[in-house]
C-alpha cells in the first residue's frame, strides 16, 4: 500500500484508534527522545506513527480524526503515547490538549538545568540550518527576534521566531508549567528532572510505573545528542546563570522542591 491510500485508510479507521496514554510535552532538549524511545521499547508501550506529532502545537487545524490516524487501533493490554516538546511553551497546547484528550491521559514534562538547556538547542537549531549566527549573537538578538512572536501564535498563527529562536524563554519553566496546572490537574502531570533521569535507572523506571505498567530491564538510552563547534563565551553563560536564578526559584516555589542540587 503506498503512502496515500495507507494515509486515508488510518483516517477513515480513526474511530477505532487510540488516543494517547501519554504525552511527553517538553522541554525541548531535555531528553524526550531518550524517555520516549526507552518507553516504546517497553512491551507495554506501543509507540505512534511517529514521535513528534505536533498537533496541539503546530497542526492543530488538521483536526483530531488526523491527529488519531498518527495512532493504532485499539487493543487491550497495550498503551501509546507521544512526544512533542514545542507543546510545553506554546500557550494554546495546554487547553487544547486538556479539551481534545480523555481524562485519563497524562502528561511528562523533562525539566532540564536552563543554561545547559539553552545551550543544546542552540546547537540543535544549528544543526538542523534554522539558526546562523553565533551562540553569544542568538542569545542578544533573542527578545528582538521574539517581539511579537507570543501574540502570533495565541492567536493561532505560527512564528518561526517562537519555535527556533526561543532558547531563554523556553528555559524560563514556572509560567509555562502553571499553564499546563491551570488546564490539568496536578494528579495528571509528571515533572522528571533530566539530569536525575539520566544519572539514576530508577527515575526512568519510575515514569513507567506512574504510567502504571512494571519496566523491563531495557537499559535507559541516550538519543538526540546535538554536535557542538564551539565553547560559548563564559561572560555570557554568567550571565544566564544570572538571569535564570529568580525564574528558578519561581519553578522551585511552584513544584515545592529544588532541582539542578539548586
Amino acid at each position: 500500500m503506498t503512502r496515500a491510500p495507507r494515509l486515508a485508510w488510518r483516517r477513515a479507521s480513526a474511530d477505532s484508534r487510540f488516543l494517547p496514554h501519554f504525552v511527553i510535552v517538553g522541554a525541548q532538549r531535555a531528553g524526550t527522545s531518550s524517555l520516549y524511545s526507552w518507553l516504546c521499547g517497553q512491551p507495554s508501550v506501543k509507540p505512534a506513527l511517529k514521535k513528534e506529532i505536533h498537533y496541539f502545537d503546530v497542526h492543530y487545524n488538521k483536526g483530531e480524526r488526523w491527529y488519531r490516524s498518527h495512532y493504532f487501533l485499539q487493543r487491550d493490554g497495550v498503551i501509546t503515547g507521544e512526544a512533542s516538546p514545542y507543546m510545553l511553551f506554546h500557550p494554546l497546547a495546554p487547553q487544547r490538549a486538556a479539551a481534545d484528550l480523555p481524562a485519563t491521559t497524562k502528561f511528562i514534562v523533562l525539566l532540564r538545568e536552563p543554561v545547559s538547556r539553552v545551550v543544546s538547542q542552540y546547537w540543535h537549531e544549528k544543526s538542523t540550518g534554522f539558526e546562523s549566527e553565533t551562540f553569544e549573537r542568538a542569545i542578544a538578538l533573542e527578545d528582538e527576534r521574539l517581539r511579537g512572536a507570543e501574540e502570533i501564535v495565541a492567536a493561532g498563527g505560527r512564528s518561526v521566531a517562537h519555535q527556533h529562536f526561543s532558547y531563554v524563554a523556553r528555559s524560563e519553566y514556572a509560567a509555562q508549567l502553571e499553564r499546563w496546572y491551570d488546564a490539568v490537574s496536578r494528579e495528571r502531570l509528571l515533572v522528571v528532572e533530566s539530569e536525575r533521569m539520566f544519572a539514576d535507572a530508577s527515575v526512568a523506571a519510575g515514569v513507567l510505573e506512574w504510567l502504571g505498567f512494571t519496566a523491563c530491564e531495557e537499559p535507559f538510552p541516550v538519543k538526540n545528542r546535538a554536535p557542538r563547534a564551539s565553547k560559548p563565551d563564559d561572560e555570557v553563560i554568567k550571565g544566564l546563570q544570572r538571569h535564570f536564578q529568580p525564574f528558578n526559584q519561581q519553578l522551585f516555589e511552584l513544584l515545592g522542591r529544588k532541582l539542578w542540587l539548586g
